[in-house]
């Protein structure tokens, strides 16, 4: 799929065309902050995303240079996903919709409710951890190391 024929110049429009629908980003939120990697992991989350959708935002992302898609080395039948470095430079953009949002509609469910204190309190720190994590290729979902 070649990256999409962007119907304005505006840098906003060519944001909101990439990653404004709420798929895709939460297909990006669902990389760094759950540790998420498969298509069955995307399935799975709360929100129910119907499988053409996934698979539709899945093949736009990569598309668009925000995802990188490779084949599983466990399972040849299966893909792992990742941010690429355009990707990993959403995280500030995640963060700053996780702090407007946990202002209007405070987040009381843990871990999430210790990331959206992180947030506000240490945004930038916050940012970095989660990059580092990403890049050291750690496994464990970043919200998961709040707790330990």
């Amino acid at each position: 799929m070649d990256a999409q024929e962007l119907r304005s110049d505006c840098p906003i429009n060519h944001v909101v065309e990439t990653i404004g629908d709420k798929w895709s980003l939460l297909v990006i939120r669902d990389i760094a902050i759950f540790g998420k990697t498969s298509y069955g992991e995307f399935l799975a989350s709360d929100e129910k995303i119907a499988t053409n959708v996934l698979s539709n935002r899945l093949a736009m992302l990569e598309a668009n240079d925000v995802l990188n898609k490779k084949q599983n080395p466990a399972n040849k039948t299966k893909y792992i996903y990742s941010l690429t470095p355009s990707g990993l430079e959403l995280i500030p953009l995640l963060i700053d919709m996780l702090v407007w949002s946990h202002k209007r509609w405070p987040i009381q469910d843990e871990p999430d409710a210790s990331l959206a204190k992180m947030a506000l309190e240490h945004r930038q720190e916050l940012i970095t951890a989660i990059e580092t994590h990403l890049q050291s290729g750690n496994t464990m979902p970043f919200v998961q190391t709040l707790i330990q």
